[in-house]
């Protein structure tokens, strides 16, 4: 089993810890999270953050950061099944809504009656 400090011997180098700093910090502006060079799973957050980031410059110093160190080029979860594909609002996963089509979900909000009463003009309408 190798050590934490083997595994991460690429960030001895200036010019590779410069772009880690510069994606924690694009990260940190974006997400607001705070990300440190001894955190136990660096590489799979900022890959993370990378995904699921709008900036354009995170993205391209990313990539960069992948190009010059091959380890980082870790296998996507996401890229293995094609098929379940997430959609996305600014950058973050929704939610599968399972509860059935739209049409049975109008079906039952039409046959429910109505919690609260609705008073307009002082009177209780429907």
């Amino acid at each position: 089993m190798t050590s934490l400090a083997s595994e991460r011997s690429w960030l001895l180098d200036p010019g590779l810890l410069k772009l880690v700093h510069q994606c924690r910090r694009l990260i940190h502006t974006e997400f607001g999270v705070k990300l440190h060079l001894t955190e136990e799973h660096l590489e799979q957050r900022l890959a993370d953050y990378a995904r699921k980031t709008r900036s354009s410059q995170l993205i391209r110093t990313w990539e960069t950061l992948k190009e010059r160190v091959p380890q980082l080029d870790i296998a996507d979860p996401e890229d293995d099944n094609p098929e379940a594909v997430k959609r996305t609002y600014r950058g973050q996963v929704i939610p599968e809504d399972n509860s059935g089509d739209r049409e049975s979900r109008q079906e039952e909000e039409e046959t429910r009656p109505r919690r609260t009463r609705v008073i307009y003009r002082g009177q209780v309408v429907g």
